[in-house]
């Protein structure tokens, strides 16, 4: 009995001591704290010097002396401006990488590699036609070469933007003495060339370009430029880029201008234009039906029918002379032939391309100076000055007119389809 007695009382005694007591006016029971008696005792506590107010626990420590790090290693405004340096430091590298493999290399590898057979570092040959310090290059469009130094005298012939001519006397005045290319010497104004002769090297360029249409515009961007030279037939120019529709020509100012690819023709810089037949040749010259006459001219702004000839020859493969002697020897003598009955000249054996020299109208018997020329363009139809000397027009001819009587000789300098 008494150990039952014993149990109950336990089991009384354990649910009166979890049994939960009522909270009275939010009064929380309060737990009791544990106060500890014994005092802790911690490793890391033991090197402490109580005593001593530097060695507290949460005292400043000496971070050199105890840790090795500096007043630099514990500052984050000092770590900040090393990465910034740095970050300068990795940009300057990244500068002279960059720099060596764009610009030091390019000129030293080619040193390196001369004498080998290695083409990527061979060097361009360039060798300079035009060196010679008499050498000119025309600025204008075209200028008149003068049979003196006299604006009002006698026309020989005209030279066009960017030809290259010699200087044969310069004595500080208006006015230059010069040879052309085949060998014309006039006077031209000093003003009108320079002595700068890049854009007319050819090895220093890509293409050379010959203008074909009556003119053409160079411009100071490929597309929506400004004009800044006009150029004309026979010009020729040298181009270091080529686009679609477009060529970034040299300037003799020193400058690059852009010309559409339409009316030109593209040719390696040491390449003459192909010869062609004289259908081409004949187109050529149509396009100067109605230009102004301009005694020796070449341009459509004023042309003569020999001006005319020498440059539609050039762009169509042939060279030849710009004046009227120089074309007589040109090309083969074509005798026409006449009619048995009625002893008529056969016109018909005049075929387009064929060039005839013609007498005066009121040259007396055997008078054989050359008085005018003309280009046949058909069968019956010659492209020759107006009889007022003011246009280039094209005139229609038969046998027994008096055309026929004034032909002198006929030549014949492109082939006949």
């Amino acid at each position: 009995m008494k150990k039952s007695n014993d149990k109950k009382t336990l089991k009384d005694r354990f649910e009166e001591l979890t049994r939960k007591k009522p909270i009275i006016e939010d009064a929380v029971p309060q737990r009791p704290v544990r106060h500890i008696e014994k005092k802790l005792d911690l490793p890391f506590l033991k090197d402490i010097d109580v005593a001593d107010d530097k060695g507290k626990y949460g005292a400043a420590e000496d971070v050199e002396g105890e840790w090795g790090l500096t007043g630099g290693d514990s500052s984050l405004k000092v770590q900040a401006r090393r990465r910034f340096i740095g970050l300068i430091i990795a940009t300057i590298a990244l500068i002279l990488i960059l720099g060596g493999v764009f610009y030091i290399l390019p000129r030293v590898l080619p040193g390196l590699f001369e004498g080998t057979d290695i083409e990527l570092f061979e060097k361009p040959v360039i060798n300079l036609e035009y060196d010679d310090e008499t050498v000119r290059v025309v600025l204008d469009t075209s200028v008149s070469v003068m049979a003196s130094p006299d604006p009002a005298g006698q026309r020989l012939t005209e030279v066009l933007y960017n030809e290259p001519v010699t200087c044969l006397n310069d004595n500080g005045g208006d006015y230059i003495r010069i040879r052309t290319s085949d060998g014309i010497e006039g006077y031209i104004p000093v003003n009108t060339v320079t002595t700068a002769t890049e854009s007319v090297e050819p090895d220093m360029h890509l293409y050379k370009i010959v203008v074909s249409d009556p003119s053409k515009n160079i411009m100071t961007h490929a597309s929506n430029g400004t004009l800044m030279r006009r150029v004309v037939m026979n010009t020729v120019l040298y181009a270091d880029i080529k686009r679609e529709g477009v060529y970034q020509v040299y300037l003799p100012t020193g400058e690059s201008g852009w010309i559409g690819s339409s009316g030109v023709i593209e040719l390696g810089v040491r390449e003459d234009t192909e010869e062609v037949s004289s259908r081409y040749f004949v187109s050529s010259l149509l396009t100067f039906v109605n230009a102004r006459y301009l005694e020796n001219g070449v341009t459509m702004y004023g042309a003569s029918i020999n001006g005319a000839i020498y440059v539609c020859a050039e762009i169509n493969g042939i060279d030849v002379p710009r004046t009227v002697d120089g074309l007589m020897e040109e090309g083969e003598e074509i005798d026409p032939g006449t009619d048995a009955v009625t002893g008529e000249l056969l016109i018909e054996n005049i075929l387009p391309g064929d060039v005839l020299f013609l007498r005066s109208p009121v040259a007396g018997p055997g008078d054989n100076r050359v008085y005018e020329m003309a280009v046949c363009t058909d069968t019956g139809t010659l492209l020759m000055q107006s009889k007022t000397k003011t246009t280039i027009r094209l005139a229609n001819f038969e046998a027994g007119d008096s055309i026929c009587d004034r032909i002198i000789t006929i030549r014949r300098i492109f082939r006949t389809e």
